[in-house]
């Protein structure tokens, strides 16, 4: 019997996965309790473009925390550095390309909480 009041969410550890979007992914937090807010960690290495995408109906949020690159939002281009902040509207286009020699590593933010159904490839399309 679980005792834990309905306002814990008990730590999964959660496991880094590769995805099609060509980057890594840690969830952080994503789960039905909480509809509003999902929580990830991105990983993008060093040369590598993520997938042109978009998020049906969520904004999504960057925190850059290690590493540099470019972001493309709706086919405008700016480069990015750790602690920079970027701010994806819905619907948007967006990529992002790792041009250091480092991985690139940055927290994503969605509101609402990302569920596959929202993922829009762009480069199929």
């Amino acid at each position: 019997m679980n005792n834990n009041p309905e306002w814990f969410l008990e730590g999964l550890n959660p496991q880094e996965f590769w995805t099609e979007e060509r980057c890594y992914i840690s969830e952080l937090l994503n789960d039905p309790a909480s509809p509003e807010v999902s929580v990830a960690l991105a990983r993008v290495e060093p040369g590598v473009t993520t997938q042109l995408h978009a998020l049906d109906g969520i904004i999504e949020r960057y925190i850059l925390r290690k590493g540099q690159g470019n972001v493309e939002i709706n086919g405008i281009q700016h480069p990015v550095k750790i602690h920079d902040q970027i701010i994806v509207p819905t619907n948007a286009s967006q990529q992002i390309t790792n041009t250091g020699d480092e991985d690139i590593e940055f927290y994503c933010i969605c509101t609402p909480r990302f569920e596959p159904h929202h993922y829009i490839n762009l480069e199929n399309n």
